[in-house]
């Protein structure tokens, strides 16, 4: 008897690949009063997030996806893979998703996201899997404490940020303010 070999199925699905930024724009804390100046660009390796981090009156930086529409539907991974150079400090990922409780994320002012730290090593490149079970609902750094499930078939929007807050209502230990230069290389969908 002869037996067919099954497809591969690759373990990991590019989602954004280094030449695949270009919608994407810096969100800083001046939209709250803060004084960080940093800018989102396309380099040939990935995106880049450089400028001035104040900690004072804000104290966060960041660059955003688009928001997909439709959403992507990554419900057949177990997370989301980072490749990024990060000079050591502490960033955090969050993943906008319409959620299974009344589409609520839709109404909520600042947006409900869904986030986990990313340590990254002090040089080189960082590679970081985040799996979805990980992500905890926030909404402005603070913790969301009513039932709401992260759907990973409806995910709308990425942003890495460096922020003086990590956890969920917690101060970041890894905040470092000052020059920053992050270097965000690719993102992966994990199996």
């Amino acid at each position: 008897m002869n037996q067919q070999k099954p497809p591969d199925i690759p373990a990991d699905l590019v989602i954004i690949a280094p030449d695949q930024f270009a919608d994407w724009v810096s969100i800083n804390d001046t939209i709250m009063g803060g004084s960080s100046l940093a800018r989102c660009s396309i380099s040939n390796n990935g995106l880049l997030l450089e400028g001035d981090l104040v900690e004072e009156g804000g104290g966060f930086v960041s660059c955003r996806s688009q928001v997909y529409s439709p959403p992507l539907d990554l419900s057949k991974f177990r997370g989301i893979k980072l490749e990024v150079e990060g000079q050591g400090r502490t960033l955090k990922l969050a993943i906008g998703s319409k959620n299974r409780v009344f589409g609520l994320s839709e109404f909520i002012s600042g947006g409900l996201r869904w986030v986990a730290p990313v340590p990254t090593e002090s040089s080189g490149i960082t590679e970081i899997r985040i799996p979805f079970s990980s992500l905890k609902p926030t909404v402005r750094a603070k913790p969301v404490r009513f039932p709401v499930g992260f759907d990973p078939a409806k995910i709308i929007q990425f942003q890495l940020l460096h922020s003086k807050f990590g956890e969920p209502g917690e101060l970041n230990p890894g905040f470092i303010p000052g020059d920053i230069k992050i270097l965000l290389r690719s993102i992966s969908a994990f199996r």
